[in-house]
């Protein structure tokens, strides 16, 4: 198959990688890179590539927008939050397929009746995409995205599980975290930045425990890490609500303990849970010299300004999935392990989140238009086999590592 034309919808750090793999793809012929950046035509014309246009439009356009769709087989939308949903509502009226890092659900949302009006309008949303036989698929980067599919295939191999754990990172290398924070910026500063406050939720012991978003980082909910392939500790805090994918994974049943995590350096989180304690991480504006100030995009801007936050050419960061599933098989307890590090590329410049965030949503692309995704509708990662993104991964010289350990008890 060739000659699909894609319509890349921001290129911000992931779309350049995106756009990268989408270049050297022989099953697309023209992609379509709609964004507002400063560089864009620069950037594209430093490709060196006749696939590629670019196109500068306000993505708020949706006259606009949704003539361009009408144009192409795909879209890929790596947008900041707050337009996925939009976006899909967009692509399923113009019968193209959409890959989208991002959750159509704010998963930040606490309003019940913003979050049960939001869920009626996704079914809706995937009744229509089902009736015109076109995939939407959201949540597919790194975390989420792999992370779920390596989660699927774990409990999969399992006769019963009774604990899961899923572990992201995103982080410099260990001689390469050398400022206060032991972190460099590899995203949105003011994106991680609210996810710093996010409320999580996780089952222990047959327990749903909620976590509201200023405690996340408490030292009760911080757990660490000691893994053979990283230099230092790893702590890790709650990220969002594991228990809701606790059904896409088919785990509900037996299921004693869950919970999605993320991971930093030792020493981040006590950092993190003052500035949050503090509303350091506020979105309300505070008065300062008679003028309105959000106190975090003040923190965002702030850091990201300063260059120890950002890393040099020649360091590397290190992007992490683990999952461990715990339960019986064949009459014996296991854990059963999968773990994905990936690190930047010096020689391309794409740092590792760059790599699995954007390759990823590439290879989801990919999958569409070669029909090796079962199913149309609104997908999730769990509805992809790790046999089709493995391979992918591998091609980009991103491996997945697993064994299976037996145990005597919980």
């Amino acid at each position: 198959m060739s000659g699909n034309r894609i319509m890349l919808l921001g290129l911000g750090m992931q779309g350049k990688a995106t756009l990268y793999d989408l270049v050297k793809s022989d099953l697309v012929s023209d992609i379509l890179v709609v964004d507002r950046s400063s560089d864009l035509e620069d950037y594209i014309q430093s490709l060196n590539s006749d696939k590629v246009q670019a196109i500068r439009l306000d993505v708020q356009d949706s006259e606009k927008l949704s003539d361009l769709m009408g144009e192409v087989d795909l879209v890929i939308e790596l947008l900041p939050p707050g337009f996925s949903f939009q976006i899909a509502k967009l692509a399923v009226q113009n019968n193209v397929s959409l890959v989208s890092t991002m959750y159509l659900q704010d998963p930040q949302d606490t309003n019940l009746e913003k979050i049960k009006a939001r869920e009626k309008a996704l079914a809706e949303l995937d009744k229509k995409a089902k009736e015109k036989g076109i995939v939407i698929l959201p949540q597919f980067g790194l975390d989420p995205g792999l992370d779920l599919v390596l989660a699927k295939q774990a409990v999969r191999e399992l006769d019963e599980v009774d604990e899961l754990y899923c572990y992201g990172a995103g982080l410099p290398e260990y001689d390469d975290a050398d400022n206060p924070l032991k972190y460099k910026f590899t995203w949105s500063v003011e994106g991680l930045l609210k996810t710093y406050k996010r409320p999580a939720r996780i089952l222990k012991n047959g327990e749903v425990v909620d976590i509201p978003g200023d405690e996340i980082f408490s030292e009760e909910n911080v757990h660490t890490l000691d893994l053979e392939k990283f230099e230092g500790l790893l702590e890790c805090y709650p990220n969002g609500d594991a228990l809701k994918y606790a059904e896409r994974l088919d785990v509900k049943e037996d299921l004693e303990s869950m919970g999605r995590y993320t991971c930093r350096w030792e020493g981040h989180t006590d950092f993190w849970e003052i500035m949050v304690k503090c509303r350091f991480l506020d979105e309300e504006p505070v008065e300062v010299g008679g003028k309105k100030v959000s106190p975090i995009r003040f923190v965002a801007n702030h850091l990201q300004a300063q260059d120890n936050f950002w890393l040099k050419d020649d360091e590397r960061d290190m992007a992490m999935i683990r999952v461990e599933a715990h339960g019986i098989k064949d009459g014996k307890r296991v854990r059963r392990v999968y773990q994905l590090i990936d690190r930047r590329d010096l020689q391309t410049g794409f740092t590792a989140m760059q790599r699995t965030v954007g390759f990823t949503a590439s290879i989801g692309a990919h999958l569409i238009l070669e029909g090796k995704i079962k199913g149309d509708g609104i997908l999730s990662p769990t509805d992809i086999h790790l046999s089709e993104v493995s391979k992918e991964l591998k091609d980009r010289d991103i491996d997945i590592d697993s064994h299976i350990e037996n145990r005597t008890s919980h």
